[in-house]
């Protein structure tokens, strides 16, 4: 995910040199080249942070490496402080109800960071601003961190052997996955343009605001996740326009017959998503939708589109290192834990979790992941 708008802001914040100079220094303090870390955590999502903050309470010294401010992250959605942080509103991440934050936020976090935010909406927390929260607490606590990726990992020896973008090698007793998981996007100018502004890759995320409130929305996809989200998009909207590229669906057979009975849901079938269409000051306004049987195109009202084409972990750089699902997710090797298939090697947040995909359910894992690992580690005296 790109972020539009956002993600060009972002970017300008990010690329700020002055604070990327501060950042690596100040996170390197008292840090030298044979220093084996306790726990290193790869990421900068809710997953990432929950993780760090728990870790450095409990004194494992946690290290997190957030990812690099480059064109090829920000073009991916990768930059730090993860996918909450492309987003406006958030509205159901639990402890934050509408309400003027302003005092609390100014005290919170730093004047020059809060300058670069775009002002508080008072309704309940934004998702940059959640995510800054997040990376102050764990930072508050002693967390460092590194805005660097880490491209290549060695988990057949142990200590660890993690290398990161630009060079640098850091070896580590445990290791946290939590580098998260980008919503897929079908890549057009016109949808780029109008992300958070009506165009959503998460219906749970953002279909009770009030711009998708009885207004007509339009969900692309086939496959059960499109189903999910048109299904629960009729909770809000006066119509849901499911529209699939083919002539059936490829849900399987019972979420089909859910879509297929619910009244205020309506098929575009053999179409796909050619134009998202609106205004600067109003957003999403209609779509036009082209024909994959012939040059005609149909244009629908609408004031939301819901991109439901699936999602891409972020686990490139751990093939041959990690076991694996056929979609590239981290496998959890016992449940109710967050151990991966390397012992000392956990994982958390939606680079392992294809289902529930929420920030309040990554930040539960990263706890998870934290106490995960001071008791491996714990239990081998470390």
């Amino acid at each position: 995910m790109d972020g539009g708008p956002w993600g060009a802001i972002i970017f300008s914040i990010f690329a700020d040199h002055t604070r990327l100079a501060r950042v690596r220094t100040d996170s390197m303090k008292g840090r030298s080249p044979l220093t084996v870390e306790k726990v290193v955590i790869i990421g900068s999502g809710p997953a990432a942070w929950s993780a760090a903050i728990y870790a450095a309470r409990a004194e494992m010294q946690p290290l997190v490496f957030e990812g690099a401010v480059t064109e090829e992250n920000r073009i991916a959605g990768t930059l730090p402080l993860g996918q909450l942080n492309l987003t406006t509103e958030v509205e159901n991440y639990a402890g934050f109800p509408a309400g003027n934050l302003e005092s609390y936020l100014d005290s919170a976090i730093p004047r020059e960071t809060r300058q670069t935010m775009a002002p508080h909406t008072k309704h309940g927390v934004s998702g940059p601003e959640l995510m800054e929260l997040m990376r102050r607490q764990a930072m508050n606590f002693g967390t460092r961190v590194v805005t660097d990726d880490i491209v290549k990992v060695d988990f057949q020896r142990h200590p660890f052997r993690l290398t990161a973008l630009e060079g640098e090698v850091t070896e580590a007793l445990s290791v946290i996955v939590a580098t998260g998981a980008r919503a897929n996007y079908l890549g057009l100018p016109s949808e780029e343009a109008y992300k958070n502004r009506g165009v959503s890759a998460c219906a749970v995320c953002d279909g009770a605001l009030p711009r998708f409130r009885n207004q007509p929305l339009v969900v692309i996809g086939g496959g059960d996740s499109a189903v999910e989200e048109a299904t629960f998009l009729t909770k809000f909207a006066s119509r849901v326009y499911l529209v699939h590229r083919r002539d059936q669906l490829r849900a399987s057979k019972i979420m089909a017959q859910r879509a297929e009975a619910n009244k205020k849901i309506e098929f575009v079938w053999n179409h796909g998503l050619s134009e998202v269409l609106g205004t600067e000051k109003e957003g999403v306004k209609s779509v036009l939708l082209k024909s994959t049987k012939d040059d005609s195109s149909k244009k629908l009202d609408a004031t939301g589109v819901f991109l439901a084409i699936g999602h891409t972990p972020n686990t490139g750089f751990l093939e041959g290192q990690l076991k694996l699902t056929e979609k590239k997710y981290i496998v959890f090797t016992t449940p109710f834990r967050t151990f991966t298939s390397v012992p000392g090697v956990f994982a958390a947040g939606d680079v392992a979790d294809d289902y529930y995909k929420q920030a309040i359910t990554s930040a539960g894992t990263g706890c998870m992941a934290a106490l995960d690992a001071e008791r491996w580690l714990a239990a081998r005296e470390h």
